[in-house]
């Protein structure tokens, strides 16, 4: 019922960038905290960016290895979430998921830990090489 669908991945070289959308249905994105995550081979799931619930602070937050180079954004009349990779490096490279989770009203949305998002997207792949 509750879907999210990732979109926009794809294989660039080095400096390049890439949007990646994930869309929802079955429930409205704009009052949940919105997570981008990734995995790399070998490794966990980190979050990546997120946005949180405009009703707690509708803050943005981003991991230190992207910050500055990574923009989320959320389309509330599509229902849309968007992370805009800009100048992308061979470490980027990962499979990428969306996920929410329905606000508590309390928390930003970094401070949720991944076992606590009840929705998920399939990922999608973005490999960066030259």
């Amino acid at each position: 019922q509750a879907r999210l669908v990732e979109s926009g991945g794809g294989s660039v070289q080095p400096g390049e960038s890439l949007t990646l959308s994930c869309v929802a249905s079955g429930f409205t994105l704009q009052y949940q905290a919105s997570t981008w995550f990734r995995q790399a081979p070998g490794k966990g799931r980190e979050v990546i960016g997120c946005v949180s619930n405009p009703d707690v602070d509708g803050r943005k937050y981003y991991d230190d290895s992207v910050k500055g180079r990574f923009t989320v954004s959320r389309d509330n009349a599509k229902n849309t979430l968007y992370l805009h990779l800009n100048r992308l490096k061979t470490e980027d490279t990962a499979v990428y998921y969306c996920a929410a989770v329905t606000s508590d009203y309390v928390r930003s949305c970094h401070e949720y830990e991944p076992y606590e998002f009840g929705s998920w997207g399939q990922g999608t792949q973005v490999t960066v090489s030259s």
